[in-house]
């Protein structure tokens, strides 16, 4: 698996590994990776991919997941933006990119499409993280280059592109720890359900809380990491079981802090992702 250290390389990423790609299984091989100032690996035992050179111009598909939150419209339209410019452009036959939301099959059968179609590389954005065992493998068999970031794969037969999602979950935890260190409850707004990111941020933040001996008292509610549907689920939770001591939220995070102003909730300690009108938030209720 390889660890990204630098946001908003998806399709870069795929690009890098097509100046020597597909059409034969690729080989296993030490490392750097093409670009190690950019990529570096996620632990000792990371897997580097070598493949057969192939001339361009070259087909590449994006097949995303899930897309009704503004991160993933953004995400994808920096991905069209990218494929646009004339030196990429002039490197691709084509760029597609078909989004098929919460439906895992239909997401692999997108895959399965791009590969019966000849595609040179497939980046993926994973709504499950094992259940696209079978089609990691047709991927491999006909050396199409398969690249997942952001929400990952269960596989070493895939690039993995990623940064720490745990690490996060546990800077919220300590976050929270630091500033209520006599426990208390807490409202945990997650992602999107099945994804590894949401799991992998939830996993973070519980094991920090239940590690610090403190006794928290945690309402969980699925935000899917968007700001209409977070509002929603954390207006509900704030009316069922608030007031709360505190709040971690793994996006949508402008909603969640709109429906504590329409609660008339207190500003509590908040450990939550860096959106632009959560920050702004933060800077307009600065104590």
């Amino acid at each position: 698996m390889i660890k990204s250290l630098v946001g908003g390389i998806v399709a870069a990423t795929a690009f890098v590994m097509l100046s020597s790609s597909a059409l034969a299984e690729a080989e296993i091989v030490k490392g750097p990776s093409a670009e190690p100032d950019c990529f570096a690996p996620w632990a000792a035992d990371t897997q580097f991919f070598k493949f057969p050179k192939k001339e361009g111009p070259y087909r590449i598909a994006l097949a995303n997941g899930y897309i009704a939150n503004t991160w993933r419209i953004q995400m994808v339209q920096t991905a069209k933006a990218y494929a646009a410019q004339p030196e990429v452009a002039a490197k691709l036959k084509e760029f597609k990119v078909v989004s098929t939301g919460e439906d895992v099959p239909a997401q692999i059968s997108a895959i399965n499409n791009f590969i019966d179609s000849g595609y040179d590389a497939i980046v993926v954005n994973a709504q499950n993280p094992t259940a696209f065992g079978p089609v990691i493998k047709r991927a491999k068999e006909a050396g199409v280059v398969l690249v997942a970031f952001d929400n990952i794969l269960d596989t070493k037969d895939a690039i993995n592109v990623n940064v720490d999602q745990k690490g996060l979950g546990e800077l919220w935890a300590n976050w929270l720890i630091k500033h209520i260190p006599n426990g208390g409850k807490i409202l945990e707004v997650r992602g999107v359900a099945g994804t590894s990111v949401d799991t992998d941020r939830h996993n973070g933040i519980h094991e920090v809380l239940d590690a610090s001996g403190k006794k928290w008292e945690v309402t969980e509610v699925i935000g899917k990491w968007d700001d209409g549907v977070a509002q929603k689920a954390s207006a509900d939770a704030i009316a069922t079981n608030g007031p709360f001591d505190g709040v971690t939220g793994q996006g949508g995070d402008t909603g969640i802090v709109q429906a504590m102003i329409d609660a008339k909730h207190p500003f509590v300690p908040f450990g939550g992702e860096t959106e632009n009108g959560f920050r702004k938030f933060c800077a307009k209720f600065a104590a």
